[in-house]
């Protein structure tokens, strides 16, 4: 089975940007980087123009930012403004917002370099009532 390659462009006949699956090149000539592509919310047929960009290398916390961050636990207790470090993702984020569920759990938000927004679990550092 081919691998089918999806793009995100402009469709004139929905007339909104929507996920098209790239099926062609153009035939108008060598220099020409337009490619058919077919529209995944219409079905239509619509004429892009595609280049191939080189990656750009990942961008990397600083270092003094690297020696700030604190290993995600859900065991733990952050701060808003946070450099926290998550182990299963493999990925850096910031602490943005703090939240009492309706459970009585604490969670944060986190905004992830790769992964983006994401609310996670912690401590809840409240004092006991007698």
């Amino acid at each position: 089975m081919a691998r089918v390659k999806n793009i995100e462009g402009f469709c004139s006949f929905c007339n909104a940007t929507t996920k098209m699956e790239l099926s062609g090149d153009s035939n108008l000539g060598k220099d020409d980087t337009r490619k058919w592509a077919k529209c995944k919310k219409c079905k239509q047929m619509v004429l892009v123009d595609y280049e191939v960009k080189e990656k750009l290398p990942k961008e990397t916390i600083e270092n003094d930012q690297n020696e700030n961050l604190k290993i995600y636990s859900p065991k733990s207790s952050y701060l808003i403004g946070d450099a926290i470090y998550h182990q299963g993702w493999d990925d850096t984020g910031v602490v943005l917002s703090k939240e009492l569920l309706s459970n009585g759990v604490s969670s944060i938000l986190v905004k992830f370099n790769k992964s983006g927004h994401k609310q996670l679990i912690e401590t809840n550092q409240q004092s006991e009532v007698n």
